[in-house]
């Protein structure tokens, strides 16, 4: 018994310590609710997100720092910002790397230590003027950094953001030919009775974030 309790403590303690536990949120959003049987893809990812006051953010999943790096190429390129290496690097290796300012402030942004961006006040990208659709540009940027490949679009909104916010990241991405993309949504069960409950209940599936 005695040996049995020294592997067990063993066991538990090198699992507490190679357990990663998911890092907050950089971005807070209370997303709408919807019944969807559809689970979000978590590849090639290109998201929009609105928070509750309409401001806009862009970011690139985790994974794609190749594409990242492409990105933030052609836009200091595009942009004249003159970007050094290590503001570009900040924006393709940073995992919580969500860009939601103007270009004139996206310099200085990037040359902020990662462990203070969280607590960086950003005001959003500009969307609401066509004149001045910033979100264009950095959609442009990730359709060409993603050529050849099939790029996700998912469009993340606050249930209390404004309608216009909305209209201008549509705006940006039909400019770009990007005509489908996924709304993520929190899930909800499906109301009783109706055919979609009926289907998971013959499938045994639930419905899942979309």
């Amino acid at each position: 018994m005695t040996a049995m309790c020294d592997v067990a403590f063993l066991l538990l303690s090198f699992f507490i310590l190679a357990t990663k536990f998911k890092p907050a949120e950089a971005l807070s959003v209370v997303t709408p609710s919807s019944v969807s049987s559809k689970v979000a893809p978590d590849k090639n990812v290109v998201l929009i997100t609105l928070d509750k006051d309409g401001k806009v953010y862009f970011s690139v999943s985790d994974a794609n720092t190749g594409e990242k790096k492409d990105i933030i190429d052609a836009i200091s390129t595009s942009k004249n910002l003159g970007l050094t290496d290590a503001e570009k690097k900040a924006f393709s290796t940073n995992p919580t790397a969500y860009i939601g300012v103007p270009f004139a402030q996206l310099k200085s942004y990037l040359d902020v230590p990662i462990d203070q961006v969280k607590n960086v006040k950003q005001s959003g990208i500009p969307t609401q003027d066509s004149t001045n659709n910033e979100l264009r540009d950095w959609v442009a940027a990730a359709v060409a950094a993603f050529q050849g490949e099939k790029m996700n679009v998912l469009v993340k909104g606050d249930d209390a953001a404004k309608y216009p916010s909305f209209d201008g990241v549509i705006w940006a991405l039909k400019k770009n030919d990007q005509l489908k993309f996924q709304l993520v949504v929190s899930p909800m069960g499906a109301p009783k009775g109706s055919e979609l409950d009926k289907l998971q209940d013959q499938t045994g599936s639930k419905s899942s974030e979309q």
